[in-house]
Formats: structure tokens, C-alpha cells, sequence
């Protein structure tokens, strides 16, 4: 009888390294018919996927999503269940720690331990934000960052050994994505990542996937009239160098790419080094469709949520398209149970959008048949 659990991520980011392609990592946030979609286009081309989900958005509490680890892992698997799809990772993105007090890691292995329960089979450790500014050298500047990512991943290690599963995925995260400063993005060196690795593998941390800040933002992009603009601002020269330092030091680790949302496919397609980076992350995209598809099947839901979301977050944006745009995450735990109970044509329509756009990402990401790659 075929088993439909999510697969190690380690086995997948093994077996891909190096052959010359991207797998897509799904933020789905909501997970009616978008879930379907991308899950059978991914059965029906042999296309690797990550579905994944980060700590803002799943917790303990439920985050912005309304699903605990446990809630999102078991609707996951069960869509996986349906569709007949096999060769999937289930991805806890972004697991943040913000800071390097006892509070905030004991909090963190705490919703790691959930995760882990819940059946997740590949992690990503971001504590990023820890980051020394006045540091001297690359380590004083990473100190933070490599303890609390050292302590989380040790943590994970040894939770994992204890349900017989010496074979899970890793991300770590080196540079905070989409951070400014006065001159622009705040772009991580070749040095730096090269650092960042080293120090963990000393300390027995083997990641497969490194995340980098190399000019993207998470989410939609607007300009300064609000109005949502391609995301082009990814260095795509830093991130082949830092690659190409990586390989030069034989690290078995690739770039993780966040903030894909709004990036032409056709850039994707014929310039971004593939291979290079090895995970992409796909978030909002897929939020936009379900407001698209809202907008149409349940126009008395739409516009409820609209209202809801320019009334509370009045004043976070430039024109109501950008207040839309970037708050309106927030409005689905809100309206949890009423999106949960929508019409089943609404679903389908869901569905079929997700389908397509994810055969169009598994094209340009050159992982369609891929999936033959990975040992059964």
C-alpha cells in the first residue's frame, strides 16, 4: 500500500543538489483547493514539493493561519492522502528566534517539539535576526546567530533519533531577508556564508539549505504610489558567488531562496542559477489566489474581508491595494471557520488556478521529472 507521509527533506536536497534545478517550497497559509492544486500538479508531473509553513503563521497559538502544527500537518497529509502524492516534504519554515534569551529558545523547542510530533521532516532555524552590527570579523558578527541555531539544531537532532528518524531536512539562515538600510539591502557576503557554515559543521550542524539576504522581500511589493510592482531586486550575481564559495570549500549546502512571489517566471527561467539555489520559496502568490477566486465565487465574503482588513490595518500602507496587500495574512484565522466552509465550487475553482501556476513554477524551475531522482 503506497504511504503518502511526507518524505525526509534530507533525501530530496541530497538527491537534487547540483542537478540543475529549483524545488518549490509552498506556503499555502490556506489550504482548501490550493493545497489540491499543487500537490496533484506535483503528482502528475513527478515534481518534487515542499509544503511549508513558518512560525508566524503556525504555532502553538495558531499564528496568523489559524493551524497549529498539528492542525496544519494532519489537513496536509490527509490532501497528500487524496491526491496520491508521495514525493512531498513537510517544511517548518522560518522557525524565528528573535533574540538569544532563555525565554525565546525555550519557547522555540517548544513549537519544534510540536512540530516534530506532528510529523514534520524538514526544519529551517532562522535566527538571523541575531546579528552583531559592531562586529569585527565575521564571527563576532554571527556569535548570536551560530549559538542559538547551534543550541535549536542540536535540540532537533536529538528529538528526531528519539522517534527513529536519523534522516530530516535543514535550513539555516545567515542574512535577514529584506532588510534595509539607508544605502538599500543589507546583502550577505560570500564570507559570511561561508563562516556561518564552517562553525555549525564544527559543531556537528550539517544544514542542506543556507538562506541568504540577497535583495528580496517576502510578500507582494508596491511602490511608492502602493502600487504592486514585480520583485526584481534579487542580486542574482551575489547569490552565484556565494555558491560558488560554497562549492569551492566542498559545503554540501545550497542557497535557499525566499521571496519568490512576484518574480517573472520568465526571469526564473532564464536567469536564475538553478542548481545554484536549490529551494524556492513560493508564499503569497498563492494567498493572492484565494482572494482573486473570493472576489468572485463569494463576492459577500470578499468585500467582508476587505472592509475588515482596511478598517484594522487603516494608515500600514499608501493606497488601500497596499493596506490589502500586506496585512490581509491577518484575515484568515479572522475568518477562519467561514473560508473553511465555502462553497464547493469555490474549492475547485482554487484548485484548478493552483494547478496550472504550479506546473508554470515547475517549468520554470526546470523540476518537472525530477521526482525520478529521489531513491525510493
Amino acid at each position: 500500500m503506497a504511504d503518502y507521509k511526507p518524505i525526509s527533506g534530507k533525501r530530496v536536497y541530497d538527491a537534487l543538489r547540483d542537478k540543475n534545478c529549483i524545488i518549490m517550497a509552498a506556503n499555502t497559509r490556506y489550504i482548501p483547493g490550493i493545497a489540491e492544486g499543487i500537490l496533484r500538479a506535483a503528482k502528475d508531473t513527478d515534481s518534487p514539493i515542499l509544503i511549508e509553513i513558518a512560525r508566524s503563521e503556525c504555532d502553538l497559538k495558531g499564528g496568523y493561519t489559524g493551524y497549529t502544527p498539528k492542525d496544519f500537518a494532519e489537513r496536509i497529509m490527509g490532501v497528500a492522502e487524496r491526491v496520491g502524492c508521495s514525493k512531498w516534504v513537510l517544511h517548518a519554515d522560518h522557525i524565528s528566534v528573535k533574540d538569544g534569551s532563555d525565554e525565546t529558545i525555550r519557547g522555540t523547542k517548544e513549537l519544534v517539539q510540536a512540530q516534530i510530533d506532528a510529523g514534520f521532516t524538514s526544519f529551517a532555524i532562522d535566527a538571523s535576526h541575531i546579528f552583531n552590527f559592531e562586529g569585527k570579523n565575521e564571527q563576532e558578527e554571527l556569535e548570536g546567530n551560530l549559538k542559538a541555531t547551534i543550541e535549536i539544531g542540536k535540540m532537533i537532532t536529538e528529538r528526531m533519533k528519539e522517534k527513529d528518524m536519523d534522516s530530516y531536512g535543514l535550513e539555516v539562515e545567515v542574512g535577514e531577508v529584506g532588510r534595509k538600510d539607508e544605502k538599500g539591502f543589507l546583502l550577505t557576503t560570500a564570507k559570511q556564508a561561508t563562516t556561518f557554515i564552517e562553525e555549525l559543521n564544527k559543531a556537528d550542524i550539517h544544514p542542506q539549505l543556507l538562506a541568504i539576504a540577497n535583495g528580496s522581500t517576502h510578500g507582494n511589493i508596491y511602490d511608492e504610489r502602493g502600487v504592486k510592482v514585480e520583485q526584481v531586486s534579487i542580486d542574482i550575481s551575489r547569490t552565484k558567488e556565494i555558491a560558488h564559495a560554497l562549492r569551492k570549500l566542498k559545503l554540501k549546502v545550497r542557497i535557499a531562496q525566499h521571496g519568490i512571489t512576484g518574480t517573472p517566471l520568465d526571469l526564473i527561467a532564464t536567469q536564475f542559477p538553478r542548481g545554484d539555489v536549490l529551494k524556492g520559496n513560493v508564499g503569497t502568490f498563492w494567498q493572492n489566489i484565494v482572494w482573486n477566486v473570493l472576489k468572485v465565487y463569494e463576492v459577500d465574503l470578499h468585500e467582508r474581508i476587505y472592509k475588515w482588513v482596511l478598517e484594522t490595518y487603516a494608515g500600514k500602507g499608501r493606497s488601500d491595494e497596499e493596506i490589502f496587500g500586506k496585512n490581509s495574512k491577518y484575515a484568515f484565522k479572522q475568518f477562519f471557520d467561514e473560508m473553511h466552509s465555502i462553497d464547493k465550487s469555490t474549492v475547485k475553482a482554487m484548485e484548478a488556478q493552483a494547478y496550472a501556476s504550479a506546473l508554470m513554477f515547475f517549468r520554470a524551475f526546470n523540476s518537472l521529472g525530477k521526482g525520478k531522482l529521489i531513491r525510493e
